[in-house]
């Protein structure tokens, strides 16, 4: 059996190394990642972390590990921004109130699939001209769902939060262990 992370991002191989494991295999799938039309952040986020699981070439017998990350206000979804002028618009409307992080993991082997999606809720400070710009400049927000990332320099604009830290990096720790252990991976050998 071999370990299939379908996600090049280095934050969720790192948070997959506090299980003690390492994959056998980092393969990203390349799925359209637009959302439906009227699509509500938590059925879009699971209907993420689905397809990237199914696009997701495998031998029966592996286990194939995907998650997305979506930053939602209210029943907007706050995607990746394209460029510097949209991440400004995103932290500018997150700035000064709270916000959901929804973090949706799929887990397959074979046909089965098992899945989670766990939820945060987090407390943007108000942010001065002096932050925003510093932000934009240090080109952090970027590849970042809602502009930017809780464990980077950002860290400092987050007073609160409610829920998984690690779920906004991007990989809840301890619904992951849970996955990965019914799927069948033990996570006693590889620690």
């Amino acid at each position: 059996m071999r370990l299939i992370l379908g996600s090049a991002s280095p934050r969720r191989k790192e948070l997959l190394a506090q299980l003690g494991l390492c994959p056998d295999a980092i393969l990203p799938p390349d799925i359209d990642e637009t959302p439906r039309a009227r699509e509500l952040p938590r059925p879009y986020c699971a209907r993420m972390a689905r397809e990237k699981a199914a696009a997701v070439t495998a031998a029966p017998e592996d286990v194939v590990l995907c998650a997305d990350t979506t930053v939602a206000l209210g029943r907007r979804i706050l995607g990746k921004p394209a460029d510097a002028a949209e991440a400004a618009a995103f932290l500018v409307a997150l700035a000064g109130r709270r916000h959901k992080v929804i973090t949706a993991v799929a887990v397959r082997r074979g046909e089965r699939l098992w899945e989670r999606v766990v939820e945060t809720t987090v407390q943007m400070k108000r942010l001065s001209d002096i932050e925003l710009n510093g932000y934009l400049a240090s080109g952090e927000w970027e590849g970042k769902a809602g502009a930017y990332a809780i464990q980077g320099r950002a860290g400092a604009f987050i007073p609160w939060i409610q829920g998984s830290f690690t779920g906004v990096v991007g990989l809840p720790v301890a619904e992951t262990a849970q996955l990965l252990t019914a799927a069948g991976c033990s996570l006693r050998e590889a620690a």
